[in-house]
């Protein structure tokens, strides 16, 4: 039975099941009676949770089948608060309505809070900026993270202040843009220069074995190998070294899949590593001397990726609208490739 001490603190909804809805199973049939403010998964937690009740009776089965004229009475809890605590970090906003956020996010912020990480993050100053406006991504007060940028990439985002909006996106981007509607491109300043202005890497990736928080380009059988497509176009090329061959170019990158440090690994693979990548791109250090001043000081001092997302365009989940947005890279991106420019 229901707790009378708790009865008061629960908004209880009624829900009959009609003749044409026998049959349906007992979570599906919920979350069409609940959608799209509660996904099938939230549904999902509240059954197993006794939040469904049947003739006073918690129903805890999600796959019970349900039958013509029964009532279930069903309790949605408030979302509950977030773990990570709201701070007042500022934010580059282009857009907000009721159901998304799209900001630009700086070199140097983490997107979740994890590991040596637990404040200071866009999760925390989202928690902050948004406050009560989020309505609960699974039930708790908290934005829906869809995709990431490393701590180092800067650029455009968009974050989920609603299920219904959660749950578009999600599909969305585990789409990769298949089927439309989805569309990212990132800037790039890369050692030397793809021999083909254009062109396709589609090599799978994986952990690497001798260090398991990096990625690798690792053979399809592989059990944790992932299929990852990056597309490249050639937008300048930037001097010669001694033999005749650019030291750098800017390339435009999109991609087709969205695997961890995809676009590091995969120029690190063909030979072109991001200028200033700390980890894909050590063994190309020295090519800094073979700059002139004030380049190479410029480039020793840069300390991070070159890597900007500069242009995000999705299908609003909500309202269905194409929006698309771009942003120029940030002022140390910037200056770096003024600097190339030069040569």
């Amino acid at each position: 039975m229901s707790d009378p001490d708790n009865e008061a603190a629960r908004a209880w909804e009624e829900q009959i099941v009609a003749a044409a809805e026998e049959g349906a199973r007992l979570d599906r049939w919920l979350a069409a009676r609940l959608g799209p403010a509660l996904s099938r998964s939230r549904v999902q937690t509240l059954i197993r949770a006794g939040a469904v009740e049947l003739a006073g009776e918690p129903v805890t089965e999600v796959n019970r089948t349900v039958a013509a004229g029964e009532r279930y009475r069903v309790s949605v809890p408030p979302p509950a608060p977030a773990d990570p605590e709201p701070e007042p970090i500022p934010l580059a906003i282009l857009h907000e309505d009721d159901d998304i956020i799209v900001v630009d996010k700086p070199a140097g912020l983490v997107v979740h809070p994890g590991a040596g990480n637990w404040t200071g993050t866009l999760v925390n100053a989202l928690l902050h900026h948004c406050a009560d406006t989020l309505s609960g991504i699974g039930g708790t007060r908290r934005p829906g993270i869809v995709h990431r940028l490393d701590r180092d990439t800067s650029g455009l985002m968009v974050v989920a202040k609603t299920d219904r909006a959660h749950r578009g996106l999600a599909e969305a981007f585990a789409d990769h843009g298949r089927s439309g509607g989805l569309e990212r491109a990132y800037q790039a300043l890369v050692w030397g220069a793809p021999a083909r202005a254009a062109g396709v890497i589609d090599a799978p990736l994986g952990r690497a074995t001798a260090d398991r928080t990096q990625r690798a380009v690792v053979p399809a059988g592989r059990p944790d190998a992932r299929r990852a497509v990056t597309r490249y176009k050639v937008l300048k090329r930037y001097g010669t070294d001694g033999a005749k061959e650019p030291l750098a170019a800017l390339l435009e990158c999109r991609l087709e899949t969205g695997r961890t440090h995809q676009i590091r690994v995969h120029m690190a693979h063909v030979g072109h590593p991001l200028v200033g990548d700390p980890v894909y791109g050590r063994a190309f250090r020295t090519k800094a001397n073979r700059l002139p001043e004030p380049l190479r000081s410029r480039v020793t001092a840069f300390g991070r990726q070159a890597l900007h997302a500069a242009l995000l365009a999705f299908r609003h989940p909500v309202t269905g609208k194409d929006m698309r947005f771009e942003t120029p890279p940030p002022a140390d991106m910037a200056e770096l490739v003024a600097q190339f420019d030069r040569l």
